[in-house]
């Protein structure tokens, strides 16, 4: 659990587990809700996503404080957010040391 001992490994496992959450709810909980009329999935992990994301953009705002990071830095990580895989694509190329 060393990778969570700095901001920058903190904001990077929190974008893996953001980016997983939001790939099981567009993948498996959308399905289960929409096809076979079962919401309860939509729930559950709609709320673990959410929270997820709320703290991924928080840890993007201090970090980008805390490394001073350029604007442009800033919004593509915001952005990639809420694009499938993105976080995962902001792992390899943004958030390295």
């Amino acid at each position: 659990m060393s990778c969570v001992q700095t901001l920058l490994g903190r904001l990077r496992a929190v974008g893996i587990l953001e980016g997983i959450s939001f790939l099981v709810l567009l993948g498996i909980a959308m399905p289960l809700k929409y096809m076979f009329e079962e919401p309860a999935a939509v729930r559950i992990v709609g709320m673990a996503h959410g929270v997820l994301f709320v703290l991924y953009v928080l840890l993007v705002l201090q970090a980008s404080l805390t490394y001073s990071w350029s604007w442009r830095k800033v919004l593509l990580a915001l952005i990639v957010s809420v694009v499938p895989f993105g976080t995962f694509w902001a792992d390899k190329k943004l958030f390295r040391e």
